[in-house]
């Protein structure tokens, strides 16, 4: 199984992802990610893996991106804090193989603009009872796809920071092991 991941920022979950599956079958092929000075490529360089810097360009206006997959014979992508929509050649290039994660309980708390902190203040504002982390196959939508997996916490009188570390700590536990139960599954 030869995966590649997409990120944006820091690449804790990324890096996560790799230390999950050292020493299995599953090899981490390429890191790719949209933001130059993301920790990211520091990670993609510690680890031995190869890194790409997306653009506009190679990414959303082109086919470059999903020739390079090609190539590589990438058979999985995953989006582990990525932030930009992927564009259509690359879901239907990738249909059914693109996972994504979303730091709350989907379909509640998704589409454009719904990221990071800005997710967990809308789930404190809305005064939920309780939070998560949803995997999901991606489509052409944000947040949209199928959801492959879900673990929820108890976020009663939390405040958005409180919510985000419990949010986290489900991200750390949950999302390598959902994408192996999903590479089972293939």
């Amino acid at each position: 199984m030869n995966i590649a991941i997409l990120a944006s920022g820091a690449g804790s979950n990324a890096a996560n992802i790799i230390q999950h599956f050292k020493n299995t079958s599953v090899q981490i092929s390429l890191i790719a990610c949209n933001n130059a000075q993301a920790g990211v490529f520091q990670i993609a360089q510690d680890n031995s893996i190869d890194s790409m810097l997306l653009t506009k360009e190679n990414f959303k206006t082109s086919d470059q991106f999903v020739q390079e997959l090609q190539r590589r014979k990438i058979d999985l992508v995953i989006l582990a804090g990525f932030l930009w929509l992927v564009p259509s050649n690359l879901v239907r290039a990738f249909e059914n193989r693109i996972i994504n994660i979303h730091p709350a309980l989907l379909p509640k708390f998704g589409g454009k603009g719904m990221y990071g902190h800005f997710v967990h203040e809308a789930v404190c504002e809305a005064k939920e009872k309780e939070s998560g982390i949803t995997v999901h196959l991606v489509n052409e939508e944000f947040d949209k796809g199928e959801i492959i997996f879900q673990a929820a916490c108890n976020v009663v009188d939390c405040s958005a920071d409180e919510i985000e570390s419990k949010v986290r700590a489900l991200e750390i536990a949950h999302f390598p092991k959902a994408i192996e139960n999903f590479i089972s599954k293939m």
